[in-house]
């Protein structure tokens, strides 16, 4: 995820020489699904260290099957998958992957502290009869610090905004000192001012060199923080280049084109690519 200094406490796991040019993810031919029903096939996929990848794509493209297939929330249904360079039936090393699901702000009935919630994310890296060490503490202190919620970190979650809240998940994932990030669409549902905020936020992560796989239909806001776009429609990948590449892409089927694609493909407009530029605990979380 970054490299570290001696006194760092925010040294990822897999940086050191000889292990940085390990693809993150791996896919050649995947396919994933739920039971007999395959979702997504024929996927070829590598996201490398470094990399901010975009995964878009309609309601229904099989893109948020492709994510929990990675996590092994779905059944693996062909290809190949490689975590971390091993095989996902036989990858154990589960905090190296830090998740943001889509449904995952926090409800009004939690009693926490953002600093507690936070702490969870330390938990998997000590036996659960230790107490938290002074590096467990900071690390905490550093993951709420690198999300912009320093000056709330003693408050309950109860009080914050949804926005809020989904930054308070994601210095729990980071808690944890993850290789990957991934993101279900970590600006839905929040306001235009609070999805700023939350790119800003991915904006330095990747900055620092997080390593990110978000899924997203809101392109506008995050178009200075992705080096790469992968398109998913009908459960394939039908489009994987920069952002660039994507704009031009659009451009190119907008002017007369039969391609599926159209110039504002999940709602974003081409020009955004360019350069121009809720608490919802019931929420239930289709089957794409």
């Amino acid at each position: 995820m970054r490299s570290c200094g001696a006194t760092s406490t925010r040294c990822a796991r897999g940086s050191s020489a000889g292990e940085h040019r390990v693809p993150l993810i791996e896919l050649r031919s995947a396919s994933f699904g739920y039971a007999d029903r395959t979702v997504v096939s024929g996927v070829d996929l590598t996201v490398l260290p470094g990399e901010v990848v975009a995964l878009l794509g309609p309601n229904g493209s099989g893109k948020s099957t492709l994510v929990r297939g990675l996590l092994g929330l779905t059944e693996q249904h062909g290809g190949d998958v490689l975590l971390l360079g091993t095989p996902r039936d036989r990858f154990r090393e589960h905090t190296r992957i830090g998740y943001v699901p889509q449904r995952h702000s926090l409800s009004s009935s939690v009693r926490a502290t953002v600093r507690e919630i936070v702490a969870v994310g330390r938990l998997p890296h000590r036996p659960w009869w230790r107490p938290a060490s002074k590096v467990d503490r900071a690390v905490v202190t550093e993951s709420i610090a690198a999300v912009g919620l320093a000056d709330r970190a003693d408050e309950e979650v109860a009080s914050l905004s949804g926005g809020q809240q989904r930054r308070v998940l994601i210095a729990r994932s980071l808690a944890g000192h993850p290789d990957l990030l991934v993101m279900d669409e970590p600006t839905a549902g929040v306001d235009h001012a609070n999805q700023l905020a939350l790119a800003e936020v991915l904006r330095h992560l990747a900055a620092d060199g997080t390593s990110m796989l978000v899924v997203t239909h809101e392109l506008d806001a995050l178009h200075d923080v992705v080096t790469r776009i992968v398109c998913m429609d009908s459960g394939h990948v039908d489009f994987d280049g920069t952002p660039t590449e994507y704009a031009a892409h659009l451009q190119d089927h907008s002017r007369g084109s039969d391609h599926h694609h159209d110039d504002r493909h999940d709602g974003v407009p081409a020009r955004a690519l360019l350069g121009d530029g809720p608490l919802d605990p019931g929420r239930e979380v289709s089957r794409d």
